[in-house]
């Protein structure tokens, strides 16, 4: 009978049966949240939520995404001007892109000139989708901004961003109950 073989059970089989145990994180969880978290869609905005969605430790997850999102913002912001007046000359998809790129770049930094620094900090604070280090960057590129005042702004943003997503994700798992 099936009953009387599965009362012999342990209690703890009929535990890990009902709510299975979350594999610990792996290398490959780590490593492919810092690649989201360097994206330029998902940023931290979706590296977090994954990370804590696979258990890696906080004290690790919160700085290397803070990391991982700043890495490609110096990059984009020395080189893009380059990489866009070079896509124009080539023609066709690739100037389509660059306008498409431009055009949004000087939609955004219309908002942030008035206020500067400040506006750019803010505008990569807010995890909305559209705003973050990636088009803060193209934001500061457009702007002509320094680096050094740039990286500043965008770097602070990306922390308080970080903060956002942190204590959402935490308030959504703790209403939750998982």
């Amino acid at each position: 009978c099936a009953t009387a073989s599965s009362s012999r059970l342990p209690p703890d089989i009929w535990r890990a049966a009902a709510a299975p145990e979350k594999l610990p994180m792996t290398l490959h969880d780590y490593l492919f949240t810092l690649l989201l978290s360097m994206a330029p869609v998902s940023e931290l905005r979706g590296a977090i939520p994954f990370g804590l969605a696979h258990e890696i430790p906080e004290l690790l997850l919160y700085p290397s995404c803070i990391l991982a999102n700043l890495l490609p913002v110096p990059f984009v912001i020395l080189f893009l001007r380059r990489i866009l007046s070079w896509m124009q000359r080539r023609g066709g998809r690739l100037e389509k892109a660059a306008s498409w790129l431009e055009r949004r770049g000087r939609a955004k930094s219309a908002r942030i000139k008035r206020s500067e620094l400040l506006g750019l900090y803010l505008f990569v604070a807010i995890p909305l989708p559209g705003t973050g280090a990636w088009t803060g960057a193209l934001v500061a590129a457009l702007l002509g901004r320094r680096l050094s005042h740039a990286m500043l702004s965008i770097g602070a943003g990306v922390v308080s961003a970080c903060c956002i997503v942190a204590l959402l994700c935490k308030g959504i798992i703790h209403i939750a109950g998982l």
